[in-house]
């Protein structure tokens, strides 16, 4: 006998009630997946200013994996429309929902002839994946590196208190980083309040950072990765390593004898010429160093420390002196890190006494003419 109508609504009903309730206890993965898909939802509606959905049933939905579900159906038909997923095909196939921010991070520097395929992924972190691209014949390269961040890190960016201590704003301005005025308070506002523009113009800032310590690093002489372009949420950098493989940190290398006494020196060099520029890498170690062909690139440079601006700056660069230390202790060179800490600081770092006299002067300049500008408003 066949069901009524009603009984295949009772039915539908307990269905549904059932896969809400029971969904996580018959899958270990669902909660994370569940995590992963609101994450991609979010990312999209931040993307494309998306509103709350409007359902084309003439009913509510009946719970929230069912509201969830309406909502991504008219986010993907947003995405097709946009054309997200199909336009630009990549070689790497990425895993569930990688997809879409992968190549919304990357389709601007494809437009842009920088890049032409996205290869591999070569490493995942918390914050961020890298991958190995083809690059564009006009960059004189075979491969590129993509340091893609990730969506979530909109919403969870790390403790880092201690790093933005000092630091102005930076916006991504046609691809150059730009400060935000002190003047502009509504942006202010937005951060300290954590709101969702808020937290992005924090994202954005954390990524400009990195790419202009790169770019004053790489002019300087040290070895870094060159640094290529920059977007909002990626940034383009010299590839190390080849088709095969991509270079591994010094934590996943076992030196030569005679390899461990100059890198170590070219290590500290590097120091201290960071020093010379302002900055303390801030996070250096031996998972920060990357070995190729017997050559060092320092590299994962975000929480970069202002020496000048920053309080904690000496604090941080005895931290990065010990791991160093630590690391090459293993090959019989014993350095004492807090003296070539301080060594260096003294050296490189230690502020001239005229210098903090002109900064001084130029900081009350600069407060006065906003604050003229702002009562000429």
């Amino acid at each position: 006998m066949g069901l009524t109508l009603k009984d295949q609504e009772e039915r539908e009903k307990d269905s549904w009630d059932q896969f809400g309730q029971n969904d996580s206890a018959t899958d270990p993965d669902s909660d994370v997946q569940w995590e992963e898909d609101v994450a991609e939802l979010e990312y999209y509606e931040k993307r494309f200013g998306l509103a709350e959905p409007t359902y084309r049933v003439p009913r509510a939905p009946k719970n929230e994996r069912e509201r969830f579900e309406m909502h991504r159906a008219e986010v993907q038909q947003v995405a097709e429309v946009a054309d997200l997923e199909s336009v630009w095909e990549i070689t790497y196939t990425p895993a569930r929902f990688e997809g879409g921010f992968l190549r919304t991070s990357l389709r601007p520097f494809y437009q842009e002839d920088q890049i032409v395929d996205v290869m591999a992924q070569v490493k995942g972190g918390k914050e961020a994946n890298v991958y190995r691209c083809r690059a564009h014949d006009s960059l004189g390269v075979e491969w590129i590196a993509a340091k893609v961040y990730r969506p979530r890190q909109f919403r969870n960016l790390r403790n880092d208190a201690i790093y933005r201590e000092g630091r102005d704003l930076l916006t991504a301005e046609d691809g150059r980083p730009q400060a935000v005025k002190r003047r502009d308070s509504r942006t202010a506002r937005a951060v300290n309040k954590k709101s969702a523009f808020g937290v992005q113009v924090r994202h954005t800032s954390w990524l400009m950072y990195e790419f202009s310590a790169l770019q004053t690093l790489h002019e300087a002489g040290v070895p870094v990765p060159k640094p290529y372009a920059v977007g909002e949420n990626a940034i383009l950098m010299e590839y190390i390593g080849d088709e095969q493989m991509a270079a591994p940190t010094l934590h996943e290398t076992r030196l030569e004898d005679d390899e461990a006494g100059p890198l170590f020196e070219r290590t500290r060099m590097s120091i201290a010429v960071m020093l010379e520029k302002g900055y303390v890498h801030g996070d250096l170690s031996a998972f920060n160093i990357l070995y190729w062909e017997g050559e060092i690139k320092l590299i994962d440079f975000p929480q970069v420390v202002d020496i000048q601006a920053n309080r904690s700056a000496q604090a941080v660069l005895k931290r990065d002196v010990e791991r160093v230390c630590q690391y090459f202790r293993r090959y019989g060179i014993r350095e004492d890190p807090v003296l070539l800490a301080e060594e260096l600081w003294t050296r490189f770092a230690a502020p001239d006494p005229d210098d903090l006299a002109a900064d001084l002067s130029g900081i009350i300049s600069e407060e006065l003419g906003d604050l003229f500008e702002e009562e000429a408003e």
